[in-house]
Order: C-alpha cells, then structure tokens, then sequence
C-alpha cells in the first residue's frame, strides 16, 4: 500500500519521474506455489500500474492474467496486498498450503465435482437451478425434451419442480437472494432453449390446454416521475421463479398506463414501486383511479420510502380492495400466494384490514407538540461565528467532470450497502466471515469485483459529475448565493426547513440555514453544490445482460453503479474539502471517509435534514446539470439516471446532519410565501413531515 499510495503521489506532484518496482519480491514467500505468487504479481501490478508504476521487474512466465484468477484467490490475495483485514495473511497462507496439499489429488476432486452429471436429467436439472450452474443447461434441457417430446411437459415438470426446490430453500431461509437470482438465470435460459419448440407447437395447434397457466399474472411499475427499479426488479425476478407471469412496465410509468395494460393483461394484480416520496402521492393517485375505474384487483405497494403505516393511512382507504405493503423481495411470495389462494385469502385479507385499521387509530392519536416557529428561530444552533472558522475556497463559480476515473471511484467504495441490496443484512467486510450468510456474501462479493473490473477495463459505464462553490450568506432560514465576491447581486436562494418536534427544554431548533453565516455577520461564507451520476451506460448494459438470460448480472451492474455513485460522491467531497482547505491535513483512510470522520456535511434535498425535493431544481440550475452531465430531473425531482447522487456541501466545523421531523401550519404558511407557492403545493411536498 506505501508502494502504490507513494506512486500515486509521485505522479500527481512529481509528473515527470518515472517509478519502477521490483515485482516478484511481493511473493517471494510464496515460492514453490505458483498459483499463488502469479495471482499476486498480477493483482499487484493491476493496482500499481492504475497508481502509476511505469516498470515492473518480473518473470513474465509468472503473471496470471488478472480476469482470469480465480476469484476466491484474488479476493485473498488482494485483502493482504490492500491491507484490507488483519487476518488476510493468515487466511492467503492457509488457502496456498490447501492448494499445496490439494494438488496430487485436483484429478480426483475435479471428478467429484462432476458426479452430479451422471445423475438422471430430472436430478441435474435441479442441480443446476439449486446451484445457479448453467454451464449444461441448454444440453439437460434438450435431453429432457428429447425424453418427454412436450417443451410445457419440461417447464412444468423438472425445470418447476427445481425451481419449487428453490423457492421452498428461500422460503426457509437456507437460501440468499443472490442464489435465487442465479437460479432464475439457469431458468430463463433453459426456457429460451425450448421457446423455439413451444412456437413450433402453437403454430401446429391451438389446442386448449396446452398453454402453461401461471401461478398468477402480476403488473409491476415504478410509478410516474421516479426512476428507481433494483428492488422491483427483484421482486419481479423471485415472482417468475415461482411461476408468476410478471409483465414489468419499466419506470416512470404513468397511471393510465399501469391500469390500461392491467386490462389488457386481465391481471390478477397490480404492483407499484417507488423510492421519492413525491411518489408516495402518485401511489395514492393510482389507488383512487383503481377505485374509480372500479378495478377488483389488490394492489402491491413497495419501495423505500414506503411503509405499512403510510399504506394504511394514506393509500389503503381510496380503494375498496385490498391494499398490501410488502416490505421486500422476501416477502413477495407470501404475500401474492395468500392474496391468490382460494381459502386462505379471505382470513389474509381480514387481518390486514384490522392492522391497518389500528395504524390508523394511532395516527389519529393527539399529534406531537410543537414550538412555535418564531421561538423555534430564537432557538437556532449557537455558534460563535468567527473568521477563523470560515475558510475560502479555492475557486468560486462551476466545474464540470467528464468521465471521471472508475478506478479511483472503486478505492471509496462502501460495500455493506451493496449486501442489503441483495437482502444481506451486514457490516463490510465482517459479513464476509459470518457462517454460511459469509460464505454467499463472499461469492457474491467476488461476482461484483469481477464485474467491476470487466466494467473498468471495458469502459462499460461512465461516470460525469459538477460541482460549484459560490459567496452566501445566511437570511432567516434561507441561504441567499451571490455572483461575485462583491456580494450585491443574488444569483439564487435555497429554501431550508426547522426543526420543531421534540425540542423540549433549550434543544436547539436546527437548520440548515444555520451553518452559514448570517448576512449581518458581514463574513465572507461560501456553500458548494454538486451532482454526480455513474449512471451512463448501465440501461445499455442491464438490456444487454437481459437479452442473454442474465437477470443475475443486470442486478449486479445496478447494484454496481449505485454504489459507484455514492463513491462518486464521497471522492468528490474530498476533493473539495481539500480545495476549501480545511481537508487537506485530514489523512483519513476508506474507512474513516465512509464513516464520516471528516469536518463538514453534504445534506441532499429531499432526505431528513431537507426534505423539499424541488431544492435540486436549484442545484440543476446553479450548475447547469443537464448541460455539462447530461443528467434529468422528472416531474417529481427523481434524478436520471437511477445511480446519481447530488447535494450541497457546507463547510463550518459545527454543521452536522439531523432530522427535520414533524413541522406545524405555522412554518408551512411561512415556507408558502417564502418559496411563492400556495399552502396546498407546500403540503403536496411536505406531506410526510406535516403534524396536522
């Protein structure tokens, strides 16, 4: 790590030295296991070359290609090359003396692993469904058609019955999320390999009957105005691989059309998804337009912003039918089978209705108090303002970042989100050695770093980026931007909420306006702004994937570029802390930056802190953001692409995040006339935060 961290800062200050290595001194332990050593001269020099390193000195007959190590030995090798865990030495040691000891006898293992081919087609074919194989899929499949003459016969007799085995595994917890993915895969391309024959055969006869029926026909959307889809696309993955006919509309889907192809599909139900909470109002919007229509479908909600409390009291009561929160692709199942099931809906559905009916009577309970909002702005956040603590940046105005390196992005990586994006609950990189839930999170693990490198070396995806610092200053509870240092002319105004919730005693009431300095301050503050996305080119890429079968790897590029996105984010707050010059002595490893150890915040619209989404309509107009990246906003602020990241950055050592909570009429009726709206737009945007 001193070698490639070195580098690094040799080639961005020292642009003209050259730096060389002598490579195989890494692995010099290791000798007599080549395996080993070659894993670690390629691993090595994949890292230090990406730092820089412009000469290694090395046997060339000992360098592995880097895609081709094997996974679980690159993971190995490099946690000890990238310090990455304190037992990595002790872990690469054992696994090269097991590879030492397993090599007289690979001939025989490589052959034990086989034995499952000798099995009957049946019993392969649940093997591979069970295992996520499809290396022999597309041969056990013609073989089972070859034997049962009848493409539907070998859907709804072996390919079912293995997938039966994967759904009741996951039912039961003894499967992960990522292996039912990579079940669907083998499954989707063994029904490619037969859908030639089903046409062959409609084509003959249109005989009754001979049509597979679905467990069920199910519509899902992203509702109109957000683009956000990873989790539906799982849930919808995990509903085919137990026999539902999923027909997924995409994102931004608007109202009309979810409803209209609900008809034409004569679906058995309805299931939408969102992330923004504009798109909570549109969920609302779809389930009176059900009831209008006089729909008998149940409708599905999901996403992350949604919950069963904000079912039951905001959605569930426009629509007669039922109304269900299903809190994650786990749950699917359950709940569309219940829903489904000829005896058991009705006693499912009773008890819903009961549950929500109680959420309901407890929403009605008496509200939170409040504090006034003109107290509430008495009690802002003390700070002593002082010049010492107010630093100037090094430049005022907008620069753009046109594809920004995804090799330096990967180094910011926090990893344990991406897990939960799989439904692994877990700190990175303790999951990793967490007992069977380790042992799945460390395939999957080594699946993305794969991935990722093929993304990095293809230039698969793109990232671009802007960010801006400009002279503010802080007036009641908003923050006025100016154009030049002058500070006489506004160039725009970002609009922040106060807390007051909870504020018992002398709590502060905190915003965000607080931590810049007043106006009368007369001090010369600065507030930065900023929108990043690793978003260009993962559509291309998730289409691509899902042309091939490969829901598992579609899945897994979102995950990626979501997680690229966040990196983005981080890297780039670095670098303006270090360009405001307050960052620059910070030393903080990955680690420390992802636990935000560092003196500042960057608070985006639309989560706790601010919870206005339509602030980011100043940021895109500040920075020019459709211009200089090529990234939307939607109707309902939701940014495009998907795996985009924007905020603000404020620098004072005091700013820190917080919740805004419940707000009263009162600061609604004032934010009203301070953004030049009406009341009822401010509660349309605010609804999850009004307290009446």
């Amino acid at each position: 790590m001193d070698f490639i961290n070195a580098t690094r800062w040799i080639k961005h200050n020292l642009p003209h030295a050259k730096v060389s290595g002598g490579v195989s001194n890494i692995s010099f332990s290791f000798r007599g296991n080549n395996k080993v050593r070659e894993a670690m001269h390629s691993a090595f020099l994949f890292h230090a070359i990406g730092a820089g390193m412009d000469m290694g000195i090395v046997n060339a007959g000992m360098l592995e290609v880097y895609e081709e190590i094997d996974p679980e030995l690159k993971v190995l090798v490099e946690d000890v090359l990238l310090n990455r865990r304190p037992d990595a030495t002790e872990r690469l040691v054992d696994f090269g003396e097991a590879l030492k000891a397993a090599s007289s006898g690979e001939v025989a293992n490589e052959k034990k692993a086989e034995e499952w081919r000798s099995g009957t087609v049946e019993e392969r074919l649940t093997h591979s469904l069970v295992r996520g194989i499809d290396a022999y899929i597309e041969i056990d499949a013609e073989e089972a058609y070859q034997k049962l003459r009848r493409p539907l016969l070998v859907i709804e007799g072996p390919l079912m019955a293995g997938m039966s085995v994967v759904g009741d595994l996951f039912g039961a917890g003894k499967m992960f999320l990522p292996q039912v993915v990579k079940s669907a895969r083998v499954m989707k391309k063994a029904v490619a390999h037969l859908t030639p024959y089903m046409e062959a055969e409609k084509a003959a006869a249109e005989a009754a009957g001979e049509i597979v029926k679905a467990q069920g026909k199910i519509v899902l959307a992203t509702v109109k105005g957000d683009v956000h889809d990873i989790g539906k696309n799982i849930v919808g993955v995990v509903l085919a691989c137990n026999n539902y006919d999923v027909i997924d509309l995409g994102v931004m889907v608007s109202c009309e059309k979810i409803l209209a192809r609900a008809k034409e599909e004569k679906a058995d139900m309805i299931g939408l998804s969102g992330l923004i909470t504009p798109s909570l109002d549109e969920m609302v919007h779809v389930a009176k337009e059900m009831e209008r229509q006089g729909f008998t479908l149940p409708l599905l909600i999901g996403g992350a912003t949604t919950s069963r409390a904000h079912t039951a009291i905001k959605i569930a009561p426009f629509y007669s039918q039922p109304v269900v929160h299903v809190l994650d692709a786990s749950r699917a199942v359950p709940v569309t089978t219940s829903l489904l099931s000829e005896d058991g809906k009705d006693d499912f559905v009773a008890e819903h209705r009961a549950e929500y009916e109680r959420l309901r009577k407890a929403f009605a309970a008496p509200k939170t108090s409040l504090v006034p909002i003109d107290e509430a702005r008495k009690r802002r956040t003390p700070i002593e303002w002082r010049a010492e603590d107010i630093p100037v940046p090094a430049f005022t105005g907008v620069q753009a970042l046109e594809n920004f390196p995804l090799a330096t992005l990967r180094e910011y990586i926090d990893w344990s989100p991406f897990f939960h994006t799989w439904g692994m609950k877990g700190i990175y990189p303790r999951i990793l050695s967490e007992g069977e839930k380790g042992v799945e999170a460390t395939k999957i693990f080594n699946d993305a770093q794969v991935l990722l490198d093929r993304i990095i070396a293809e230039r698969l995806i793109t990232a671009r980026g802007v960010y801006g610092m400009f002279p503010a200053s802080a007036v009641g509870d908003d923050v006025v931007l100016y154009k030049e240092d002058s500070r006489e002319e506004e160039l725009a105004r970002l609009h922040f909420l106060r807390q007051q919730e909870g504020r018992d005693g002398s709590k502060p009431c905190r915003s965000l306006a607080d931590f810049i300095a007043p106006k009368e301050t007369e001090l010369p503050d600065h507030i930065g702004a900023f929108a990043v996305t690793a978003g260009v080119g993962v559509k291309e890429l998730c289409d691509r994937f899902r042309a091939e079968h490969d829901d598992y790897n579609a899945i897994m590029t979102e995950a990626l570029a979501d997680r690229l996105a966040e990196a983005f984010a981080e890297c780039l707050h670095k670098r303006v802390r270090d360009e405001w010059g307050y960052g620059l002595s910070e030393g903080l490893s990955p680690a420390e930056l992802i636990a935000e150890k560092y003196r500042g915040i960057r608070p985006a619209p639309g989560y706790p802190a601010c919870p206005d989404h339509t602030e980011k309509g100043t940021i895109w107009s500040l920075l020019d953001v459709e211009k200089n990246t090529g990234m939307l906003i939607t109707e309902s602020y939701a940014m495009w692409p998907g795996s985009s990241v924007s905020g603000i950055y404020f620098a004072h050592p005091e700013s820190r995040y917080f919740s805004l909570g419940k707000i009263g009429l009162d600061q609604v009726e004032d934010y009203a006339v301070r953004k030049g709206w009406s009341v009822e737009t401010v509660e349309r945007w605010l609804g999850p935060n009004l307290n009446y």
